[in-house]
Formats: C-alpha cells, structure tokens, sequence
C-alpha cells in the first residue's frame, strides 16, 4: 500500500495561561504551552474535531485535567469510568471520534470492557490515563493504584487497542501523539495515550510540528479487483447489496447509495449496520441477520447469485447465530481489513477505493425486483386493559420515531426486537451488537447526545442491563438532556432464559419509575398495560426539558419475533 509523507500547515493554537508549578521547571507560559507534551496533546485533539472529553479525574491525572478545562474542549464527568469508556464511544459512532479522560490503573482499567467493545465494533475513542511521575518512580515504590509495575496497565491496553503510546520522552512524545491520533482515525479503532504526571508540562526539545500520512491503494491491485468484481456483477442475474458497518465509519454512505442507485440493485443492511442508510429507501429491504431476520429479505439474499457485502463484519450475530446460508463462491467481501472475490484475495485495496470505484463504474446489471414488502399492521390503537407485549410494544415504538431520534438499544431482546424499527434517516441507531455488552444503552445515549444536542435518544434497555449503569442517568439530568428511556421489565435475563432456564436469571425488581426520585430530576412512569403504555409515551414525548423513564412490565417468558423466528429456526437444525 503506497504511503506519502507531508508536512501540515501550522494550525492557530487556543492557549490560555493558568496557574500552577512544575516540581522540574517553572510552568511554561501561553506562548509555548502549545509545544508542551500536555499542550500538544490538546492542540491535536481540538485539530481531529473532538469538542467534548468524557472522564473522571483523579491525582495522576489532575493536572492534566486542568489544562482540558481551560481549552476550548468540555469535559463530560460521568458516574464511573465504564460509563466513561461507553459514553465516549456513542459520542464517536455519531460524532467520528471519542474521547476519555481517566487516572491511573483504578480508572484506567475500569475502562477495559468499554474499551473493548469499542475496538471489536470500530469506533475510534482515544483513551487517555494519566500515570505515576517518572522522578516518582526511582527506586520502585508502591506508590497507590499500581498493580504489578508500571507498565501493567499500557500491557493490558496494548491488547484491546490499534496503538498505544507513553508520553514519558520529550524526544518522542510529540511523534507519539501524532502516531496514535493517525492510527484511531485510520483504523476507526481505540488507541491509548499514557501521560506521567511530571511530564505534562515538559517541552519539546526541538520545534514540533505534524506530519500527514496519506494512504493509497496499489493501483494494479485495486484496478484487478475492481475489473473482478465487475464482471462478476455483470454475469448475475440475482445480485444484492448488504451494507455493513464500516460504511459509516468510513463515510462512504453516499458512493454506495450511488453505486446501488445507479444500478438499481437492491440493497438491505446487518444488524450492527442498521440505519447506516435510510430504511425509507426504495431499494432498502431490511435487516439481514439470518434465521433472525425477517423471511423474505432471508430468501432474497441467500437466493441471490451476487451478494455484495460492503463493510460488513461476518459475526455470528450479525449472521442470525450462523443460520445465514452465504456461498463465498458467489460473494464480494470487501472491508477496510481484507478483499475476497469469490475464493480470490486482493492485498493493498482500500475500503473507500474500491467502494468508490464501484461506484464510478460502468456495469450492465440485470434488473431485479423488489420482493412484495411484509404486511404493515395498521396504526397503534391502544387495548386499555391488556397487558404490554414485545411485539406491540415495539409496534408502539416505531409509531414514535422520528428524524429527530436516535434509538440506543442495549443487547439482548432489546436489540433483537429493535431489528424490526424502520429508522428513518441515516446513523440513528446505535447498540453493541457484535461486543454484546449489557449495560451500554444509557451512557452511550449521554454520548449521543453531547455529539448532537438535536438528537433526541429513545433507549431500549432490559432490566438487567438497565440495573449495571442506570445511574448514568444523573449526567443526563446535570446536562439537561432528554433521553427516552424505556426498561423493558421482564424480572430477569429474559435471553438467558431462552438459551437454559435457571434462577441465575432472576433479578430484584426494583421500582425504576422512582429514579428520578433519587436523581432530583426527570419524569417516571410504571406501565402495565397498552392504555399505560400510550399514555406514558405522549407524555414523556411532550416532555422536552429532562429525562423520561418507563418502567413496562413484561411476562418473563415473552420473547419478540425476532428471538422467536431464530427459536424455530434453530430448532429444525439442532
């Protein structure tokens, strides 16, 4: 893969002066705090977009924590460091970059598992810790929040992120900076920055300035495959376009909407690529996910004799639990990690080239109708005294949703139901849907929502996952935001218990409509039937000014059809 190698234009700085000592030198004035380790951290932040840094401070990391409230950027305190980690990687899946901001070991390494889910589903958040001085560190000390040794903690990021660097060297901190901010937009992966305390402060030692790495495709590869995959396109009869994630990490929503378009070749997306396009499309078919999907987008897609599948991660959830029936004979498989044509595979091709350069081309493909769209039900009529289902519940939900929303669904049911909500617009569906982490929903729809004020979240989050991190809630009020928040009920892990009944999936029933009693702010409703149902969603949309929360009550044993297609179709397998 070629590379090129140029020097950036100086960018203006925002500095501003502040108090403060540094235990080595004086601390460094506004005219070259830009060209400290602390600084030029910042500096580079605020050049890659990012207006907004989640986190909790804490003594190693405190003066760095100062320098961030005096920039331009806001820092977003959250409850607890996870909470952090997965409100920072909502801002990013909206935004295109994250970031938090955390102290050493107990902060740092409560940050792992959201950090973790960030790196398997591509969302670029930029962990940064503060650490033990370096002075501080002579002669070994057990100094509070070690672990093992010093370098324990950067060990363990090394493992769940693209790069990862200690700003220990003012000879190499600057480059180091540069090298791992690259990596995170490149990648569309976390990378992991380490500051020492006593080396905030410090300067370049020489004058620093950013290089620009530009990647290109090897023209021969990529015009090979592109020659391939036409012809290929050309021959079928059946094909169809399958649009994953990595479509909106990589902003290439409008050359596959090009490309789709101007071949009149029907399209449907992954469940952790939903609403990468609008579902109001015309040649938008659904959600593919296997036995889980709907039938009709099932067959079409697995009839098809041309199944182009662009950014789109092959996981067992996304593939309905491995009950998808892909031949690889018959498909394109491009993402930004590999590019496989039929059982040929191509090296040195970029994501974006080759989407673009499909896009560009000039194909002969056969039409192909859509197939006969799934019967709607009519419009939601509230039956006063029955009790809430999945299946209505949801059915109520898609009624609601707008192009001013943004659902955030947790795993579980929460997220297989959600399959079936039509999101209007691009980008307004979040949810872990290969990490599969319970209690993502709520602080990433506080992340949601510091990336676009304009947003409104409707989280769908089950009891249990709900219980983890709902006190996140308090930053949503602090804020002044306006989350929808609905607790499916069911007194338990409700998929556990389709996949082996126990009491392990029973949990206290708390009484979640009171939160906002201990919270000081937001409206609470307890729903037990559709009348209450309908009445609640009326008056938590009129609600504009703070959080609503629902608490619907669901028999522990009812499943959406989603869960329920894959039950039956697991069954004839097994």
């Amino acid at each position: 893969m070629a590379k090129t190698r140029k020097p950036d234009a100086a960018v203006g700085r925002q500095t501003k002066k502040r108090s403060g000592k540094s235990t080595r030198r004086p601390a460094p004035t506004a005219d070259d705090r830009s060209q400290t380790i602390g600084g030029y951290l910042i500096d580079r932040l605020q050049e890659f977009g990012l207006n907004d840094v989640f986190g909790i401070p804490g003594d190693f990391v405190l003066q760095f924590y100062g320098m961030l409230e005096e920039s331009p950027i806001r820092v977003v305190g959250t409850t607890r460091e996870d909470c952090a980690g997965y409100a920072a990687d909502g801002y990013a899946r909206l935004h295109g970059l994250g970031a938090v901001c955390v102290t050493y070991c107990v902060g740092g390494l409560s940050l792992c598992n959201a950090i973790a889910g960030a790196y398997a589903e591509k969302s670029p958040v930029i962990v940064i810790s503060g650490a033990p001085g370096i002075e501080e560190r002579r002669n070994d000390p057990l100094l509070h929040h070690r672990v093992r040794d010093f370098g324990t903690q950067r060990e363990v990021f090394e493992k769940i992120t693209v790069a990862s660097a200690s700003l220990d060297d003012p000879l190499t901190a600057f480059r180091e900076i540069d090298r791992c901010l690259a990596a995170a937009v490149r990648f569309k992966r976390p990378v992991y920055l380490e500051l020492p305390r006593d080396r905030v402060d410090t300067p370049a030692l020489y004058p620093h300035e950013p290089l620009v790495e530009t990647l290109t495709s090897q023209p021969a590869a990529l015009g090979e495959a592109l020659d391939e995959a036409g012809a290929l396109i050309d021959a079928c009869q059946r094909p169809v376009v399958v649009v994953g994630v990595e479509v909106h990490r990589f902003g290439l929503r409008e050359d596959v909407l090009r490309f789709v378009e101007r071949n009149q070749i029907p399209m449907c997306a992954t469940l952790l690529g939903k609403s990468v396009v609008s579902e109001r499309h015309p040649l938008y078919l659904g959600v593919y996910e296997g036995a889980m999907g709907r039938d009709d987008v099932r067959r079409f897609v697995e009839s098809s004799d041309c199944v182009i599948l662009l950014g789109t991660f092959m996981t067992d959830i996304n593939l309905g639990i491995f009950t998808a029936n892909l031949d690889p004979g018959r498909c394109i498989y491009v993402t930004s990690e590999k590019l496989r044509i039929r059982h040929h595979h191509f090296h040195d091709v970029l994501l974006e080239d080759f989407v673009g350069g499909l896009a560009e081309a000039k194909l002969d493909v056969a039409p192909r109708p859509l197939p006969d769209p799934s019967a709607q039900p009519g419009p939601f009529e509230p039956r006063a005294d029955e009790k809430v289902t999945i299946q209505r519940l949801f059915q109520r939900i898609n009624e609601l949703l707008t192009e001013e929303m943004v659902v955030v669904a947790d795993v579980g049911d929460s997220l297989f139901a959600a399959a079936d909500l039509t999101i209007y617009r691009h980008t307004e569906f979040l949810s872990p849907a290969y990490y599969a982490s319970m209690g993502f929903a709520v602080p990433a729809a506080v992340g949601a929502q510091v990336a676009n004020r304009a947003l409104r979240p409707v989280v769908l989050v089950g009891d249990g996952s709900f219980q983890m991190t709902c006190l996140e809630l308090s930053t949503a009020v602090k804020h002044g935001f306006n989350p929808i928040v609905l607790v499916l009920n069911n007194k338990g892990y409700t998929t556990e218990r389709f996949l082996q009944e126990g009491p392990f999936n029973d949990i206290p029933n708390w009484d979640y409509h009171r939160l906002p009693d201990l919270l000081g702010g937001g409206w609470g409703f307890e729903v037990h039937n559709e009348g209450e149902l309908d009445q609640a969603l009326n008056a938590a949309l009129a609600n504009q000014d703070a959080f609503s929360l629902l608490n619907i009550h669901l028999d522990p044993h009812d499943i959406s059809p989603a869960l329920d297609r894959l039950a039956k179709r697991l069954a004839t397998v097994i």
